[in-house]
């Protein structure tokens, strides 16, 4: 699979190309929400979202049949910036289960920053 085009087409929302990165009975679970997807529903999701994207894959990782890929989302009027790690078992060269967990960015709370500890990473 061609995890560059994959997110490519997430960002870009490419609804009719999503469908052929999964196997018809993938599972998609967003663990920070608490929510599981069908494809069709992922898709759905994904494609429905109120704003458009941009973003960058900032690490891939991979271990057997699981790439691991950590990347920068900002909505298309840079108002909101996100990263997500995202878990993708593949079988048969398709997405068979993808957990995904994102965070919102934002300032380290002030209670760290009060104690003097850390920088920032860029």
């Amino acid at each position: 699979m061609d995890i560059n085009a994959f997110w490519h087409d997430v960002l870009s929302k490419k609804r009719e190309a999503l469908r052929r990165y999964f196997s018809d009975d993938a599972v998609i679970r967003w663990h920070c929400t608490n929510e599981s997807f069908t494809v069709t529903e992922y898709i759905r999701a994904n494609c429905d979202y109120p704003s458009d994207w941009d973003g960058t894959i900032e690490r891939i990782e991979e271990v057997g049949n699981t790439i691991v890929l950590a990347g920068h989302v900002l909505s298309a009027d840079k108002r909101i910036s996100c990263h997500v790690v995202s878990f993708i078992k593949l079988r048969n060269g398709k997405i068979s289960e993808l957990d995904e967990y994102w965070a919102d960015d934002g300032d380290a709370p002030d209670w760290r920053r009060e104690m003097r500890i850390g920088r920032p990473i860029r």
